[in-house]
């Protein structure tokens, strides 16, 4: 027998009573299509408040550096012959910088930077743990030693780290692609790859549940080949720890990439990042405390909106939450 729900077109009587003499009542029952699961998603991230604010403050940092500069088209290298070290004003809402340069478009310049440093340096991270996560969780004879190689990394003191590899390729990579690029590519591959860590652990564990499933044990039985079983079956349902650990992934990059601009590592001395802005603050702190707070400020609530946009879709991505 077919239940009413596979026949829409088909009148339905109702189960109340209706009077005697009285034709029966009809009513149709109208074909829905089924929902997008991207608007459930949706739907249980919009109940994070913070999640929301997160994701409304990103998009404004990204409009900040990208669109920013297309209005604000003071050059941020270009020095004024104003006062220097000057407070805000309507000519300079963020003020000026010791040298009389407008400190609004170097936030905007070095804006730029760090969140790209941060974003290259998230996908290089995120394609080497997810890389390593599949094969570990998924080839038994490889997961020992790859296992044992994350709990290495995980076990290095990662600062002490990035300054040695920094101080040892630094020039080499300057003479090769020039000052901003070699230090852009060093410092993304630097973070990229000694970032990856989490990612893999959270994966590997999500693919050893997952390959023991239903579907994939049918798969296999089949014949279905390793590399159609890990493209097809496993990597679309651990999407989810991938996705969260993607934005967590971006803050710690910023993080990362404004200390060592901080210690002077970084980008070369006349190259505006918002680490480097914040050192060259911290030297008139107490006459222009303003100066230090615009970088602050920026780092800080950037690398905020991220984590709290990664608890909103770690709450969202869970099938176990949504609907609650």
């Amino acid at each position: 027998m077919t239940d009413s729900a596979d026949r829409p077109n088909e009148p339905l009587q109702t189960a109340g009573a209706t009077p005697a003499g009285a034709a029966p009542v009809m009513e149709f029952e109208t074909y829905r299509a089924p929902r997008n699961q991207w608007w459930d998603v949706w739907d249980q991230f919009k109940t994070h408040k913070g999640a929301l604010f997160g994701l409304g403050f990103f998009i404004f940092a990204i409009l900040f550096v990208t669109i920013g500069p297309l209005v604000w088209t003071i050059d941020p290298q270009q020095p004024f012959a104003g006062p220097r070290n000057s407070d805000p004003t309507w000519a300079h809402p963020m003020g000026t910088d010791q040298l009389g340069r407008d400190t609004m478009a170097r936030m905007m310049a070095g804006g730029q930077i760090s969140i790209a440093v941060g974003m290259v340096a998230m996908l290089l991270a995120l394609f080497l743990g997810t890389l390593i996560g599949v094969i570990a969780g998924y080839f038994k004879k490889l997961d020992g030693p790859l296992m044992r190689l994350t709990d290495l990394f995980l076990a290095m003191p990662l600062l002490p780290l990035l300054l040695v590899i920094i101080m040892l390729f630094r020039d080499q990579l300057r003479a090769a692609f020039g000052p901003e690029g070699g230090i852009f590519i060093l410092i993304v591959v630097v973070i990229g790859a000694t970032s990856w860590m989490q990612t893999a652990r959270v994966v590997r564990g999500d693919v050893l549940a997952i390959k023991e499933r239903e579907f994939v044990l049918a798969a296999r039985s089949i014949g279905t080949p390793s590399h159609r079983m890990i493209t097809r079956h496993l990597l679309p349902n651990v999407m989810s720890p991938i996705m969260v650990s993607a934005t967590l992934g971006i803050a710690n990059a910023i993080i990362t990439e404004s200390a060592l601009s901080f210690l002077g590592l970084g980008f070369p001395s006349d190259f505006p990042t918002w680490g480097k802005l914040l050192f060259d603050a911290t030297d008139f702190l107490q006459q222009h405390p303003e100066r230090v707070i615009w970088p602050g400020m920026m780092i800080s609530l950037t690398v905020l909106a991220v984590n709290y946009i990664g608890d909103g879709l770690r709450d969202a991505l869970d099938p176990r939450i949504r609907g609650r």
